[in-house]
């Protein structure tokens, strides 16, 4: 344990490693998350629609308002949804004509219908019901008659029937996929769904992304940076011989990524919880893509992307560790443990399904957002939905590193 706590601390005080630990921090929860709750994304439509304003929180309080008065969703409700929206489009086209210009309090007040998550759902639900010389012209709930959105539940099933045909994903795999989505619940609750859109689709899943990076510039240096610093005939002496300095690398690399991780989700989870409230925890996640397979609510979802994440950092780290471990010199370890992370993301849709899926089993390559598609993997005869399989391979395949890790540091100390 003090071998450990030395190691843990001899890490802690390089100027590296505190300055990534700075810049991820800032660039997860500055700029991923209060900017954009703030101003950015959530911000209130300016005049002449040129950005938005800094004032997000306000905002968000009246679209998660605008959309409690619905609270289930039904035929009736989709349809008096959209009688509202028309009349708020009706207005604004009446505004342009007296005025010449769109009245801004108007303008915010279509913004806080949730416009484009709705009109994905009929979009998606209702595509006979498009006109193609409306394309470009008008939102497709600007001008469908609301008498016309029945059977929404019976739709959303011929939906996904439909998506696992062209897919081609038929025959026992499409058996399969339906009887998970058979666990979906319904009718489902409504509240405003584009913050949990955001969250589930771009935030958590993208936290990876951003972890890989730094993760691999200060643990690159774990091992291989004894060599640097020409530290390694030192080390043949010391007391405790290399076998428990190994183990005590290992394990400050992994308390290394627990925490970068930790700082990062704790400081999303509080601003998601000050601007978005818990409001809509319990939405199915069919409400951001209505063809989703996965019986989870938005709750579920998140605890599912942030365990994903986590999970992918730890698997991570034992891979950069290994490269550390076998590299005399630490930016060839670098640059391998970047190729690992980011290679897979440029080659994505340039390279064969087959190895598109391998990639997806890559620490911190694939997606927690995985819960809403219908991929699969055929492992003995069976298939098992990419969800339950892509959150622990990655975390086995860091942990099958750590040794070869210590016995690669002990042929070079030994050499």
């Amino acid at each position: 344990m003090e071998l450990f706590n030395l190691e843990h601390k001899k890490l802690w005080r390089k100027n590296s490693t505190r300055i990534c630990v700075l810049l991820c921090l800032l660039y997860c929860v500055g700029l991923g998350s209060f900017l954009v709750y703030q101003w950015t994304i959530y911000g209130s439509t300016k005049e002449n629609h040129m950005g938005h304003n800094f004032d997000g929180y306000e905002n968000i309080r009246n679209c998660q308002a605008y959309s409690r008065k619905y609270e289930v969703l039904t035929d009736e409700t989709l349809q008096e949804w959209v009688r509202d929206f028309q009349g708020l489009y009706v207005q604004l086209d009446e505004e342009r004509k007296l005025q010449g210009k769109e009245n801004l309090e108007t303008v915010h007040k279509v913004n806080h219908a949730d416009l484009y998550t709705v009109n994905g759902w009929i979009r998606t639900l209702y595509p006979e019901l498009e006109r193609a010389d409306m394309l470009g012209v008008s939102v497709m709930c600007g001008y469908v008659e609301p008498e016309q959105l029945t059977g929404i539940y019976e739709r959303r099933e011929k939906a996904v029937d439909t998506f696992l045909e062209i897919s081609g994903q038929t025959g026992a795999e499409r058996d399969y996929l339906l009887q998970i989505n058979d666990s979906v619940k319904e009718p489902f609750c409504w509240s405003w769904a584009e913050g949990w859109s955001n969250i589930l689709g771009d935030t958590v899943s993208g936290l990876g992304t951003v972890l890989a990076l730094f993760l691999a510039v200060v643990l690159s240096a774990l091992f291989a940076g004894e060599w640097h610093d020409s530290t390694g005939p030192l080390l043949l002496t010391t007391k405790n011989g290399w076998k428990k300095l190994a183990a005590a690398k290992i394990l400050t690399g992994m308390a290394f990524t627990l925490e970068l991780f930790t700082m990062a989700a704790a400081g999303m989870v509080v601003l998601q919880i000050v601007f978005l409230g818990t409001e809509g925890w319990d939405m199915p996640i069919q409400m951001v893509k209505m063809i989703a397979i996965a019986p989870m609510n938005m709750l579920q979802a998140e605890i599912y992307e942030y365990a994903f994440t986590l999970l992918g950092a730890l698997g991570f780290a034992g891979v950069v560790m290994l490269f550390s471990a076998l590299c005399k010199n630490h930016v060839l370890a670098l640059l391998m443990s970047l190729a690992v992370a980011y290679g897979p993301m440029t080659l994505r849709n340039r390279v064969p399904m087959v190895l598109e899926k391998v990639f997806d089993l890559m620490p911190l390559v694939g997606s927690g957002a995985d819960i809403y598609r219908t991929n699969t993997f055929r492992l003995f005869g069976h298939y098992i939905w990419s969800p339950y399989l892509i959150i622990w391979v990655p975390f086995v395949i860091g942990i099958l590193c750590l040794s070869p890790a210590v016995k690669g540091w002990a042929r070079r100390m030994r050499g």
